[in-house]
């Protein structure tokens, strides 16, 4: 690749960021960082809309003679040729089965062949690796705890997809008790009242009631879903990232008690890239050769 210079995009299921990524150094151009809010559940048109004006306006900080964009997006989606399958998780309905690579082409004029998507946690996990929390170890296990539970494994340079979001847990499946959604049903429970996330939540007084409940509860059912992924894949370092971490502080402490009854210690360590990692590791679709 002549310019080493690509564009990394992260889109959750509540917004989108981009930023122009420097393969060559695994850093980002910061002065084109940009990051929007978007409704998941409108239309098609305005999400497109959305997205690409956030694209645009990455692009327009830097001289790029030919555009190459790479995504982080959360699945189902298949990946190769560009088409969300999502439909069932209460975001982005409106782009089911649509081929999203072709309508971005046409909305930026550039080439189909110019976009390329992978796992949001893949690239995130990917990112950490590059040059975070997993950099220097061997095999790794991201989760990115958000609007959705993403997850992805890393072992010998190489960063799959693990999807699981869909698997049986509890009374339902993981993503059900580890995700945004799972903290709006319990508050309500608790409380009578309606809140659109965790942020909304008092973390300065998070061991006081019903915050202390709802973080202990979250904490222990995020300990159990670790104790069985280590038992399938033992020895690995977990990394946690998604905006639910940022209220890590809250958490951990029962998560760090749940696993030492379990008699369960694996090293967990919090993601040192935050948003960087996901816009790093998209960029890394794209080679320098």
């Amino acid at each position: 690749m002549k310019n080493p210079i690509v564009l990394g995009v992260d889109i959750g299921g509540s917004h989108i960021t981009a930023a122009l990524v420097d393969l060559a150094a695994g850093t980002l151009i910061k002065d084109s960082f940009q990051r929007k809010q978007v409704n998941s559940g409108d239309s098609a048109g305005a999400i497109f809309d959305n997205w690409c004006n956030v694209i645009q306006g990455s692009f327009g900080v830097g001289n790029i003679s030919e555009k190459r964009i790479g995504i982080a997006i959360p699945g189902p989606f298949e990946y190769d040729d560009g088409i969300s399958f999502i439909k069932d998780q209460d975001k982005f309905k409106s782009l089911y089965n649509v081929n999203v690579k072709h309508e971005l082409a046409a909305r930026l004029n550039i080439k189909t062949d110019n976009i390329r998507f992978i796992n949001d946690a893949a690239g995130f996990l990917k990112g950490e690796a590059f040059g975070g929390a997993a950099q220097g170890y061997d095999k790794a296990i991201g989760l990115t705890l958000g609007t959705g539970l993403g997850s992805a494994f890393f072992e010998d340079g190489v960063t799959e997809d693990a999807a699981l979001w869909k698997s049986t847990f509890k009374d339902g499946i993981a993503e059900d008790y580890l995700a945004t959604g799972w903290f709006v049903k319990r508050y309500f429970e608790l409380t009578g009242r309606t809140i659109r996330g965790v942020k909304e939540l008092n973390r300065s007084e998070c061991f006081e009631q019903p915050e202390r409940q709802i973080f202990e509860e979250f904490g222990n059912n995020l300990g159990l879903f670790i104790k069985g992924l280590l038992v399938e894949r033992p020895g690995n370092l977990l990394v946690l990232g998604g905006n639910i971490v940022n209220a890590h502080e809250c958490f951990m402490p029962y998560l760090e008690l749940y696993l030492k009854k379990e008699n369960c210690c694996p090293e967990i360590k919090i993601a040192e890239l935050k948003e960087d990692a996901a816009l790093i590791g998209a960029g890394s679709c794209w080679s320098l050769t």
